[in-house]
């Protein structure tokens, strides 16, 4: 063996070794949420572990779970908690179940406008639910956002509560939501939600309640006839982890991932504007009937008998202060 072979190889060899320690000093990442991944969530989660990779140099990677593909929501909430899944991007859907002073966001027609509910969540009274959290074995991040939900099926265009009554929607597993819709007239159904798709294309529901960007993404066109705009509730969403898992890391990198949160959430507000703006047409080409003009005002009438319940338990005041916050 010449010199420079001796050379050649010695660097090879070098080489190998740097790699091999580059690779064994990344850290996986592995996050999961139930949503397609060109989806609204998928845009948010896809920030936001660009951050942690850019932030850290490389030494965090993120491995993205979509479509439901390690669980349904309340699973991933339980896997985190666990240790066997490090991040989660979730709705506040099953949120309640585990962090009860939660819930009081998810009344059906508590905000306004996408304005009233990002300012609310980002200012002191939604800080202030963030810091319920840890004493539950889990740590958001920040709030993200699903958005506002509407009503579809495959029985007929729904204008009033009438038009609910007796239909089997699927929901989330939230008391607050299902106690809602029994006042509308509807028969809810809690189901996981990488089994709605299938739920719906077999009849076994008759219709479900999502953001314009999860129809979108999860092609519920496919599978249901009639879309009504109910706006009927706003649904915010959270990146959570958990205090073992963020323990392991320095100062400097729980900053970093609290900070790619934010970004997180920029950019998955950001897609469920642009999917609420442009998203009715699509699903209208796609064959979807839409009902734009809602009888909002008889929706909120008829949940007056949950409103009672809402009060007595989240607090009148405390329920009065989120609608009136500006």
């Amino acid at each position: 063996m010449n010199f420079k072979q001796t050379i050649r190889l010695t660097s090879i060899a070098a080489a190998t070794w740097l790699a091999i320690g580059s690779a064994s000093a990344q850290t996986i990442v592995k996050i999961g949420y139930t949503s397609a991944a060109n989806g609204s969530y998928g845009m948010g989660v896809t920030a936001f572990c660009d951050e942690i990779e850019k932030g850290t140099q490389g030494r965090y990677k993120c491995q993205q779970f979509p479509a439901g593909s390690v669980g349904g929501e309340r699973e991933m909430i339980e896997a985190v908690q666990l240790g066997t899944l490090d991040i989660t991007d979730v709705s506040t859907g099953p949120v309640g179940n585990f962090v009860p002073e939660v819930k009081i966001v998810d009344i059906p027609f508590l905000f306004r406008d996408y304005d009233h509910a990002r300012a609310y969540l980002d200012g002191p009274g939604g800080q202030e639910l963030l810091k319920k959290f840890p004493a539950k074995g889990l740590i958001a991040l920040t709030w993200s956002e699903n958005g506002f939900r509407h009503m579809t099926n495959n029985k007929h265009p729904i204008v009033t509560p009438a038009d609910t009554a007796g239909l089997k929607m699927r929901t989330m597993e939230n008391k607050v939501h299902m106690d809602g819709y029994r006042t509308f007239g509807i028969r809810p159904t809690p189901m996981a939600f990488p089994e709605v798709f299938g739920a719906l294309q077999q009849g076994i529901v008759d219709g479900q309640e999502n953001p314009i960007p999860i129809i979108l993404s999860s092609k519920f066109s496919q599978v249901q006839k009639y879309l009504s705009l109910t706006a009927h509730v706003y649904s915010p969403a959270l990146f959570l982890t958990s205090p073992r898992f963020m323990n392991k890391l320095s100062e400097a990198d729980k900053k970093v991932f609290y900070d790619a949160a934010k970004v997180g959430n920029i950019a998955q507000r950001k897609k469920v504007s642009e999917d609420d703006a442009n998203g009715i047409a699509q699903l209208e080409a796609d064959g979807m009937i839409v009902v734009r003009k809602v009888d909002a005002a008889a929706f909120v009438k008829a949940l007056e008998p949950a409103n009672a319940a809402y009060a007595k338990e989240f607090g009148a005041e405390n329920i009065q202060k989120i609608r009136d916050f500006k």
